[in-house]
């Protein structure tokens, strides 16, 4: 296994016995969630590996499989009629330098690979990006101890140019922007990751790869052993099922189902834990005429005793000006609306992951953050310490995105990327991406290295 690969203790040590399938399915024109893609028919209901999970991790995975083995057949499976929609369509748009994660973390690690990556790429496919920078802004006195330190772990994670400035310098680069020391981190950007997740969509099927949308998975198994007995056994021994009762066939299975990560893991007979507990975030639109009070990201320093960065100005590719996130529980996975609601995601969260104890131990913060969701005014005053111009008039309620967090039974935020197999059967036939929030969408092609190292040598392609 690769040395940088984090696993768990307890995972996939069961194998369900199947549904026995004969045969290919029927063509194309009898499935309609099945795509003729790439110069190769998709009709064929057998792969040798599939990616189940059509966001930017997916579809980089799916893209960094074909051009190494360009002669496997490789399938993507997606839930929804369209790809990348979900935490690849509602995240900020960040291109992040790597300097907040803890150093020789794989975030620290793939997220500065990754961004160069990114940067690589956009240039290549001439896909539009903006590398705006990034100021962290100390406004207290308190405040710069930790921000010398953030400075610090930068260096240590390798990211590029970081420096520290002094309030004369933050007024050169952000002149509305009030602090008493900064770090300026130029290697910053921004970029649509929608559009960068379709392009390597685009890449995958012009390699021969294939998309099945509208394929929700219901069931990970092993089929039953061939009729001849043969010491072989079935070509294509995993069956995949569908909530319409359809199936495929394959070999190797990669999952990189984001929010619903721990569910595909447990269909799989795999070990659920760490829980995924969706937290919503809400952002605000600085109105179109005040949008010159920003002209790059400026980020608060973090701090350590809360589980969240806070709010921060984001501008957007498409020159709008994003000010937040808030950081609430959500009841539904895909909940981005505040009363969308779901009555088994409710429970799971709060029977089965650590969720009470992480709400206990962050009491004070969640009070905050619910109160900063619902009165405009609250996260006004946080966004007022960075530029004091801003009023309540100047502000809209925005767009909303939601994090896909795993949390382990103690209550604790799993920081770390993680990445898991298992044993038995069908265990040592997949590869689980089991937490996978920012920065992976910056560290996307970087992880998706990673994630086709591991799939060669544990599968043997």
């Amino acid at each position: 296994m690769v040395p940088a690969l984090r696993c768990l203790a307890g995972v996939c040590g069961r194998a369900r016995g199947g549904l026995a399938v004969a045969g290919a399915c029927g063509p194309a024109a009898r499935r309609p969630w099945l795509l003729r893609v790439g110069g190769r028919s998709a009709s064929s209901s057998s792969f040798d590996v599939v990616i189940v999970g059509g966001g930017i991790v997916g579809l980089a995975s799916a893209r960094a499989l074909i051009l190494r083995h360009p002669a496997l057949s490789i399938g993507v499976l997606e839930k929804e009629k369209d790809l990348a929609i979900h935490q690849t369509g509602h995240n900020s748009g960040v291109i992040h330098s790597g300097i907040y994660y803890k150093p020789d973390s794989l975030k620290a690690k793939l997220c500065v690979q990754g961004a160069s990556l990114i940067y690589d790429y956009c240039k290549q496919k001439g896909i539009s990006y903006r590398q705006c920078g990034k100021l962290i802004v100390a406004v207290d006195q308190e405040e710069i101890p930790r921000l010398q330190a953030l400075y610090e772990r930068g260096l240590q994670n390798g990211v590029q140019g970081l420096r520290l400035i002094q309030q004369e310098d933050i007024k050169k680069k952000e002149p509305y922007c009030r602090g008493l020391m900064a770090i300026d981190c130029p290697y910053t950007g921004i970029v649509d990751y929608r559009q960068v997740a379709l392009s390597f969509a685009q890449d995958f099927q012009q390699a021969g790869g294939s998309v099945l949308t509208n394929f929700e998975v219901k069931d990970i198994e092993m089929a039953r052993e061939s009729p001849s007995k043969s010491s072989d056994g079935l070509k294509y021994p995993i069956v995949i099922k569908n909530t319409k009762g359809e199936e495929i066939r394959c070999q190797y299975v990669v999952t990189c189902a984001g929010l619903y990560s721990d569910r595909v893991s447990e269909l799989s007979g795999c070990n659920p834990d760490p829980r995924i507990v969706p937290f919503r975030g809400d952002y605000l639109l600085l109105k179109p005429e005040k949008c010159y009070l920003v002209k790059g990201n400026i980020y608060p320093v973090p701090d350590s005793r809360f589980p969240f960065l806070g709010v921060h100005f984001t501008p957007r590719m498409d020159g709008s000006i994003w000010l937040g996130p808030n950081a609430v529980l959500a009841f539904k996975r895909e909940g981005y609306r505040p009363f969308d609601f779901s009555a088994r995601d409710a429970m799971e969260i709060i029977i089965n992951s650590g969720l009470m104890k992480l709400v206990f131990q962050n009491f004070s913060y969640g009070v905050n953050e619910m109160y900063k969701a619902c009165f405009l005014g609250a996260t006004l005053k946080h966004l007022q310490k960075f530029i004091p111009e801003i009023s309540i008039s100047d502000v809209l309620r925005g767009p909303a995105g939601v994090r896909a967090q795993a949390l382990d039974r103690d209550g604790n935020l799993v920081e770390d990327f993680v990445f898991d197999g298992g044993v038995g059967d069908i265990g040592s036939r997949i590869l689980h991406v089991r937490n996978a929030p920012s920065p992976a969408a910056t560290s996307s092609l970087a992880i998706s290295g990673m994630i086709a190292d591991e799939a060669q040598q544990r599968f043997k392609l």
